[in-house]
């Protein structure tokens, strides 16, 4: 039996603002190592089952999840994009259904795992799948249990049952959602207790049968979602009309706790979802005095704390127990104890509408990315990176004009009717109203210079002629 994986990449990851946003979240991001977090799951679950993974995606993210999957290797990944967000249960349907079409003559085994975890034993994750997947075999849909270290708030946890038959899988006695800290406490010396991984393996059949029976609504939402999915570019948009129909739950109220083929699979490798900046500095480097950093950090008299940073230099002095991250934007202050308040945090700032809330600093585009560097009340300035071979769309503005300076690579210039190349150190001013377009035809990225000048300089000023990356025409937002 095949086991087919399939990522869950749409989550936003608040609890590690600033680094982490809605717009850019914490599994395209490399908080440890040199591969993101969603690159470290593509990975481990390949390694695991031998297939090419699948990737569940939120739509606003898709060119930088397929940059990552090729960056990794994985020529032409298949990416299902959500329309919007509904919890794992529908996701976890759309896999199931989507892994009996790739199959047809069989019937196959998913890997249902979230693209924002860290399990760094390669060796043992495989293990544990292949044991699950035995277990999937007979009938059992499977959940990862971890075993805890620690009276955590921030999972969910599970009392195992009995054997079931295949070594070491058990049944499920007990689901438990995040507990406080004197139940967690107790559940952690009891010994009886695993974290909830939100990992699973189950055989598609078995899966949609119990759909059928427990979220039937749902199922035939996401089965006529999927019939009715297009084609875009690299991806596989599903039916936003038939996905709204499908009802906002997770896999483990919708199936896991209704369900007898409910299973858990105890585990002991090391594991952490890195929900939160203390999570993050439980599992970074320490020197002798506990402290984590990341960054051009430079530290005086300071132990237990974690030091993020990005372009500045970050110096601490007579600090304990403190997180400080740096990400251009905004600067987030905290006592690591209280890593578990930043979602409340963020919450607040979207409240105050904040644009910082919900958007990086550095914006990612399908081209490339740019950053704003100063704004005023008629200019603002932003720097642009260009990948090598990409290009931005044919497009105006009704309200700016724009001066592009390079001061990096190559780049070819349209601005209605005349074409030019620019070297470094060489501009062009792109008139109001003017169709113009960059493109970078060289092998390494462009860098330019962007002054804008105007009455209005909002990102959603743009009339957009043509496009490669099949955006919205104009007013998207989408720019630039």
């Amino acid at each position: 039996m095949k086991v087919l994986p399939y990522i869950l990449s749409g989550g936003s990851g608040t609890r590690l603002w600033p680094m982490s946003r809605s717009d850019y979240p914490k599994q395209l991001q490399t908080l440890l190592g040199n591969r993101t977090l969603l690159q470290e799951a593509l990975s481990l679950a390949q390694q695991a089952t031998g297939e090419r993974p699948a990737i569940l995606a939120n739509q606003a993210h898709r060119f930088s999840i397929a940059e990552q999957a090729l960056e990794l290797g994985l020529s032409d990944p298949e990416i299902l994009l959500e329309p919007f967000g509904r919890n794992t249960a529908p996701a976890a349907v759309i896999a199931a259904l989507h892994a009996e079409q790739s199959i047809a003559d069989d019937d196959p085994a998913v890997l249902l795992m979230p693209s924002d975890q860290l399990i760094p034993d390669s060796a043992a994750f495989a293990a544990a799948v292949k044991t699950a997947a035995e277990a999937a075999a007979e009938g059992a849909i499977v959940t990862f249990g971890v075993e805890p270290h620690a009276p955590e708030t921030g999972y969910g946890y599970i009392k195992p049952g009995g054997a079931i038959g295949v070594d070491g899988v058990r049944s499920v006695e007990r689901f438990v959602e995040k507990p406080d800290a004197a139940t967690a406490d107790t559940y952690l010396e009891s010994g009886d207790f695993v974290w909830n991984a939100g990992i699973f393996v189950y055989r598609a059949s078995v899966f949609l049968a119990e759909a059928e029976r427990l979220i039937p609504k749902t199922l035939a939402a996401c089965r006529e979602a999927l019939t009715k999915a297009l084609r875009d570019l690299d991806f596989k948009r599903i039916d936003p009309a038939a996905f709204a129909a499908c009802e906002d739950i997770s896999i483990d109220y919708a199936i896991m706790e209704q369900t007898a083929a409910a299973a858990v699979l105890p585990v002991s490798f090391p594991w952490s979802d890195l929900g939160s900046w203390d999570a993050v500095w439980k599992q970074g480097a320490h020197d002798e005095a506990g402290n984590s950093t990341r960054g051009d950090v430079a530290l005086l008299d300071c132990s237990g704390s974690l030091f993020h940073g990005s372009r500045r230099l970050i110096a601490g002095i007579g600090l304990k127990d403190i997180v400080v991250v740096d990400a251009d934007d905004a600067i987030l202050v905290l006592d690591r104890r209280k890593s578990q308040d930043v979602k409340q945090f963020v919450a607040r700032l979207k409240r105050s509408n904040k644009p910082e809330a919900t958007t990086p600093h550095r914006v990612h585009r399908p081209w490339g990315w740019y950053q704003p560097i100063d704004v005023g009340a008629r200019h603002q300035v932003k720097i642009l990176t260009i990948k090598p071979q990409a290009r931005l769309s044919l497009q105006s503005h009704h309200h700016r004009a724009e001066h592009w300076v390079l001061v990096k690579g190559t780049v070819r210039v349209t601005i209605d009717d005349t074409e030019q190349v620019l070297t470094e150190n060489e501009s062009v001013y792109v008139p109001l109203g003017a169709k113009h377009r960059l493109e970078n035809p060289g092998k390494i990225p462009a860098q330019i210079i962007e002054v804008q000048t105007g009455s209005y300089l909002g990102e959603d000023d743009i009339v957009r002629y043509e496009d490669v990356y099949g955006r919205l025409p104009e007013g998207s937002g989408d720019t630039p």
